[in-house]
């Protein structure tokens, strides 16, 4: 057997059902859009992503996953059209509104997840999904991203399949198998015959950034689902423990930016 031989699509899809991955419910995410709508656009990983792009001869730009707009709201004024892209209506309207605050008026809300027929959703000359690749199945919404793009394709994936600091999740006895990777990402996109190109973003992890406890607590729920008293009381001791550690939630992670081009 050689490489050639190996469906990466289907690896990865056996890969993602073992660790139990989903789709979290578009309500979770409406939940947190205001939140997450309040957070300063100006952030370190916003920079690093568009720092590593090429829009030369572009205008047009649809953002996947587009959460509250970081990426499109920030690379709009460059741009003569942005289509945010997202499954969940609250981070769509924060987006709007975020938009219209800054007097960004060609910027248009799609309502789509992955999954969906997206016959209708606008060929744009750069595709981007930043933080938003976490699918179930990875050769559809690559066909997809690179099916839109007459240019250029940005994405990030998660390295090494973890979000969150294992030690945290060690101490709540969630430590299930860890999710695909990027890995599945390059070796896909070689058998679509593109050419990827690979680099990296550190990150600090979803628990990271909290002024309290309970609102370190209530990241770790959203991540982990339910935690019980127990469980509290272990992650209230790791905590306090090393007030600095919790504050940047633990170790960091990395996201592989990787990017195509779409034109022969």
């Amino acid at each position: 057997m050689t490489h050639a031989d190996i469906d990466f699509g289907q690896l990865y899809r056996e890969h993602m059902a073992a660790a139990g991955g989903r789709e979290k419910p578009p309500e979770e995410w409406d939940a947190r859009a205001e939140t997450m709508g309040r957070m300063s656009g100006e952030s370190r990983y916003v920079n690093d992503f568009i720092g590593r792009m090429d829009l030369s001869g572009c205008a047009t730009l649809l953002d996947v996953g587009c959460g509250t707009g970081a990426i499109a709201l920030a690379l709009a004024p460059r741009l003569q059209k942005v289509y945010g892209l997202d499954y969940s209506q609250g981070m769509l309207d924060v987006m709007t509104r975020n938009a219209a605050a800054l007097g960004l008026d060609h910027v248009a809300p799609l309502r789509r997840a992955w999954e969906d027929d997206w016959t209708d959703v606008p060929v744009c000359d750069i595709v981007t999904a930043s933080r938003s690749t976490t699918v179930m199945d990875m050769a559809d919404a690559l066909a997809k991203l690179d099916a839109k793009a007459t240019k250029r394709v940005y994405l990030t994936s998660l390295v090494g399949g973890r979000f969150i600091d294992a030690d945290v999740a060690e101490l709540l006895g969630r430590t299930r198998p860890a999710l695909p990777d990027y890995i599945y990402i390059v070796n896909i996109l070689y058998r679509m015959g593109r050419y990827p190109r690979l680099d990296y973003i550190e990150n600090a992890n979803r628990l990271a950034g909290t002024q309290d406890f309970e609102e370190f607590a209530r990241k770790a729920a959203f991540t982990f689902g339910e935690i019980d008293a127990a469980g509290r009381a272990r992650l209230r001791q790791w905590y306090d423990a090393d007030p600095e550690r919790a504050r940047r939630g633990g170790a960091p992670f990395h996201w592989a930016f990787i990017s195509w081009e779409t034109t022969p």
